[in-house]
């Protein structure tokens, strides 16, 4: 079970340290992607992301760019950004808060970014800060769902064009569980919202 857009009052009590959508009256969309990169799938995102001349941000795992360093370099080489998601995937709630920033630092070694999206969206008040005195927490505006095998590729779709407007930060997944969804989701929005006269960007610079 998950929420297709944060609840109005989350997003309200938390957006003081929280980024969950870019203010802009422009025809823009975020898309991002999280816990990549992956040779099987990140390739064929960038591949999509490239006919449709759109930029994106890419939320990795440092424990994937050391295994695959040429997928990292190709994010990089085609404009788009990286965010930290860290460096093994780790639950927030799950760790102490020593262990969760060391994580992070640990994979802010590689990933050199100032963005940051808790895997899994798991982050305590006590977290987020902390870390927001060094990094901008991202969040998202739209939850496209394609990582849940209960959801069909044209809900993931629908779960975007009906939710996403100017400034909208969306979440896909370049991971293998999601790449049905993911990949349909990816290319039909993108056609749906060039049509309507949208361009697409990615966050670097965006909340410096």
């Amino acid at each position: 079970m998950y929420l297709v857009k944060p609840p109005y009052l989350l997003r309200r009590l938390s957006d003081k340290n929280i980024h969950w959508e870019v203010k802009t009256q422009e025809k823009i969309l975020y898309y991002t992607f999280d816990d990549g990169p992956i040779p099987e799938l990140t390739p064929k995102v960038l591949q999509i992301l490239k006919k449709y001349n759109a930029k994106a941000t890419f939320f990795m795992v440092a424990d994937n760019i050391q295994k695959h360093k040429d997928v990292y370099q190709q994010v990089i080489d085609e404009g788009h950004a990286v965010g930290n998601h860290s460096y093994n995937h780790v639950k927030g709630w799950k760790l102490s808060d020593k262990e969760y920033y060391d994580n992070i630092e640990q994979a802010n070694k590689i990933i050199n970014s100032k963005l940051f999206r808790p895997p899994y969206g798991q982050i305590t008040p006590k977290q987020i800060k902390e870390l927001s005195k060094k990094y901008h927490i991202i969040l998202w505006s739209v939850l496209s769902g394609d990582y849940d095998k209960k959801t069909s590729p044209k809900k993931c779709l629908n779960n975007i064009i009906r939710n996403a407007k100017n400034g909208s930060i969306i979440v896909l997944h370049d991971n293998i569980k999601a790449e049905t969804n993911l990949l349909f989701a990816l290319e039909e929005s993108l056609i749906h919202y060039s049509k309507l006269g949208y361009r697409f960007h990615n966050l670097e610079n965006v909340y410096d």
